[in-house]
């Protein structure tokens, strides 16, 4: 599966971006999506995860309210809608696609794609 990230940009605290995802390459319905994100000098940290079905999601605490995950299997992209950013929302963010076989949420993802550097200004 090859995966690409888009949208990401430059933003003020309270803002909000969305960030989107297409795959290619295999059967974008095999796979739970996840993104997750690393901030500058911090270890990558998990954001959020969506089935492969879309009925279900499973978020990090640190944005759970502000960040709502979805999916389109039609269009083989997932979106992550985030909303009342704050600084330590910046990073670069990644989406990931997990066989869908695994465990839920998942704790391994088989691919990941380029990030999308986020960047919120105070």
């Amino acid at each position: 599966v090859q995966l690409q990230a888009s949208g990401g940009g430059l933003v003020q605290v309270g803002g909000s971006l969305r960030l989107s995802c297409a795959a290619s390459g295999r059967t974008f319905s095999m796979y739970h999506m996840g993104w997750s994100r690393q901030a500058p000098g911090k270890e990558r940290e998990f954001v959020g995860a969506i089935s492969w079905s879309g009925l279900t999601t499973h978020y990090a605490d640190s944005v759970k309210g502000r960040f709502t995950i979805s999916r389109d299997n039609a269009a083989n992209t997932v979106s992550l809608q985030m909303n009342s950013l704050k600084p330590d929302d910046t990073a670069v963010y990644y989406c990931g696609a997990a066989a869908r076989s695994g465990n839920w949420p998942p704790n391994k993802y088989d691919y990941w794609g380029q990030g999308t550097l986020v960047t919120v200004s105070s």
